[in-house]
């Protein structure tokens, strides 16, 4: 069982405070981007790759990423859009375009930024979305999480029912592209791609995850990323 990943790297990265987007920094000797790329490249159940982009860093990323580092998956380049929604549904329209949108076809999004995920969990996220149709990986939260309104607690809630959302986040096409049109038709804008599937009332289930898993946003992010990276080599030497 095979399944399509589609990888959101289209955000402008203002936090990084860098001369170039996030995904180009370099962690360990080589892209962020590269390094996600090749967490999926390797694996025997992923089956193409649309890495999703700024109109204009498609030719930099086909040059600087695909070709220097031999991807084979990438199936092709997206442009992105003006929000994280608007550049996976891109990402949608190019299964269409290529023949790729099968009702049963399982598509993963993951963040272009989160360069550390565990592959191991791949076999159980992909055998989930199957049977469930959407799965997303989390965490359970390890701190008090407070509401907040006016610079006032609202309320605590219980911790013990929180997970933080991570990627990849898994659906059959036809349910990931039902959603897609719904949220459109209704001018809806998710926080998440498992938002829109919730919107539609449908289960999607979680799969825990991993805390290494983080998503590099700020400069702070890319030296952790690293020394966490640095340690799993290590796990693995």
């Amino acid at each position: 069982m095979k399944a399509t990943v589609l990888i959101p790297a289209a955000g402008m990265g203002r936090r990084m405070e860098a001369r170039v987007n996030k995904q180009y920094l370099y962690l360990a000797g080589k892209p962020i981007l590269a390094h996600t790329l090749e967490r999926f490249e390797q694996h025997p159940q992923i089956e193409h790759i649309y890495p999703i982009l700024p109109a204009d860093e498609i030719d930099y990323c086909r040059e600087q990423i695909i070709e220097k580092y031999a991807f084979q998956k990438v199936r092709a380049l997206v442009a992105g859009g003006a929000e994280r929604q608007d550049s996976v549904r891109n990402g949608l329209l190019a299964l269409q375009r290529d023949g790729l949108d099968q009702p049963q076809r399982i598509i993963l999004v993951h963040d272009g930024a989160r360069p550390l995920f565990s592959t191991d969990l791949l076999p159980e996220l992909i055998a989930t979305i199957a049977t469930q149709g959407a799965c997303i990986v989390a965490t359970p939260v390890k701190d008090t999480i407070k509401e907040v309104d006016g610079g006032l607690i609202s309320c605590t809630p219980d911790r013990k029912r929180l997970w933080q959302a991570q990627t990849p986040q898994g659906f059959s096409y036809q349910l990931f592209a039902e959603a897609f049109y719904s949220a459109d038709a209704a001018g809806f804008l998710g926080t998440d791609d498992a938002s829109l599937v919730e919107r539609l009332g449908r289960p999607v289930a979680v799969l825990a995850g991993d805390y290494r898993n983080i998503k590099v946003t700020t400069p702070e992010d890319l030296v952790i990323a690293a020394a966490l990276l640095d340690s799993t080599q290590e796990e693995s030497a």
